[in-house]
């Protein structure tokens, strides 16, 4: 189901709790939600669509990742960007690294761990960050 944009910072700013089995339904909406933006977005972190959990959905070319519970484990290469935000008004500096590599449990919640660079890597940690309550 298509579900509204957060825009609360306050409740964006909240560390999100870990997500279990129970919270499937929720993996269902954020694909959704993120179809209804694509014109807008490329990732979308539970918490912006008001769901308090560690679950994270990626555009990434045709195909959706979802990654629950992810984590970056390794980063290399940092530099210095502007990104915006559908949960908040305008563009803001922010610190990333080129590549990372994650673990995380797919939508099945079954284990994995992949390196991401460039354009993946900048938006996989921007939705992780929204994981930690961290507002760019």
């Amino acid at each position: 189901m298509i579900k509204p944009i957060m825009h609360d910072t306050e409740f964006l700013s909240q560390v999100a709790l870990p997500a279990t089995t129970a919270d499937t339904a929720v993996i269902t909406d954020l694909i959704d939600t993120l179809q209804a933006n694509t014109d807008r977005c490329v990732g979308m972190a539970a918490n912006m669509i008001g769901v308090n959990k560690r679950i994270i959905i990626v555009q990434m070319g045709i195909l959706s990742v979802i990654m629950v519970n992810p984590k970056i484990i390794r980063q290399s290469n940092p530099y210095q960007t502007e990104e915006g935000c559908l949960s908040l008004v305008g563009q803001r500096s922010t610190k990333r690294y080129e590549t990372i590599e994650v673990s995380y449990q797919d939508r099945q919640f079954k284990a994995q761990q992949q390196a991401f660079s460039g354009w993946v890597a900048q938006i996989i940690q921007h939705e992780i960050d929204h994981c930690e309550g961290i507002l760019i």
